[in-house]
């Protein structure tokens, strides 16, 4: 396993991420266990959920599993960098449609949030609290306030955000520095080759205040992963589905150059993120031990300068940075 240190922060994680929202959902109890224990012993040590997590299962389902692995493992916890999420409602609507305070980020939910996700986890501490979205309605110093008190009593460690746009990274850290607190030191965005859109402001932003880039979807669903004769695989249902058929040329000759190359598509993509600027690792979405081992086998691919210019070709970014991506 290669590791590398989380933004600008000192701890060390794995450049596979485990992420786990199939657990309780499309991964029984069982194969979810499986797959966190395969994934310590290749030495993944970065796990990321979130609280609403749980799929079928209903909400926390995802975070209740991880903390009974915790539990039926002692001394594990110390081993692993573990990341939730909070901005979900973790509720059902009401008659009215929606409940108050129910999703957000606001200093009442957060706090109330991480109550939740500590006794569900079965921990002391989350090691890195994301906000799972950008909350138009909270001010950062209500918000930056929460956490401060999180981390003072050593429930947080550190604080990341997961689709925030640039200005929205920009704005957040700018604060925490006035407060002379550490603020976000990851961002969770949706990235793979098929949509590359962070490039233009997300990356500059991370790469300027020292935020490690977790992508998310880094098979866009499936779409590289070279499809798939499991009829539950995501790649063959809903939007991944609809995707492959509308990028059908582009799959199909991204592809042929992972045959030519004898490399598995999906590990392919995977390659392609580890080699991006301020990425730290892509979160990959394993259903079963063999997916898991699938994607580690990312870290052993070598992609050279000619490798990259020709997935440019296949799935073309958006011209770099702004505004030269855009503007003279």
């Amino acid at each position: 396993m290669d590791y590398t240190q989380l933004g600008r922060t000192g701890t060390s994680v794995s450049r596979i991420v485990l992420g786990t929202m199939n657990f309780g959902d499309r991964t029984s109890e069982e194969e979810s266990f499986a797959i966190m224990d395969r994934a310590l012993e290749l030495g993944v040590n970065f796990f990321d959920t979130a609280n609403a997590y749980g799929g079928s299962a209903g909400r926390g389902a995802t975070e209740e599993i991880i903390g009974r692995w915790f539990a039926a493992r002692p001394g594990v916890r110390d081993d692993i960098v573990l990341a939730t999420k909070v901005h979900s409602p973790m509720v059902a609507p009401d008659a009215s449609g929606d409940r108050p305070n129910a999703r957000g980020a606001s200093a009442w939910q957060v706090r109330r949030e991480a109550i939740g996700s500590l006794r569900r986890l079965q921990t002391d501490r989350i090691d890195l609290y994301q906000f799972h979205h950008i909350d138009r309605h909270i001010s950062w110093p209500e918000l930056w306030q929460a956490m401060e008190v999180l981390v003072a009593r050593g429930e947080v460690v550190y604080t990341g955000s997961s689709n925030f746009a640039a200005w929205n990274i920009a704005q957040a850290n700018e604060i925490a520095q006035q407060r002379h607190f550490l603020g976000l030191v990851s961002e969770q965005s949706l990235y793979n080759l098929a949509q590359r859109s962070i490039e233009l402001e997300v990356i500059p932003a991370a790469q300027n205040y020292g935020l490690g880039i977790l992508p998310w979807s880094p098979l866009s669903g499936g779409l590289l992963s070279g499809g798939s004769s499991d009829a539950n695989a995501r790649s063959n249902t809903g939007r991944a589905a609809e995707m492959r058929a509308a990028h059908r040329d582009k799959v199909d000759a991204y592809e042929l150059f992972a045959k030519e190359r004898g490399w598995a598509p999906s590990a392919l993509g995977l390659a392609w993120l580890l080699r991006q600027p301020a990425v730290t690792g892509p979160i990959i979405g394993p259903r079963t031990v063999a997916q898991l081992e699938s994607a580690v086998s990312a870290l052993e691919i070598t992609l050279t300068a000619e490798d990259l210019g020709r997935l440019d070709e296949i799935f073309p970014g958006p011209g770099g940075q702004a505004p030269e991506a855009y503007a003279w």
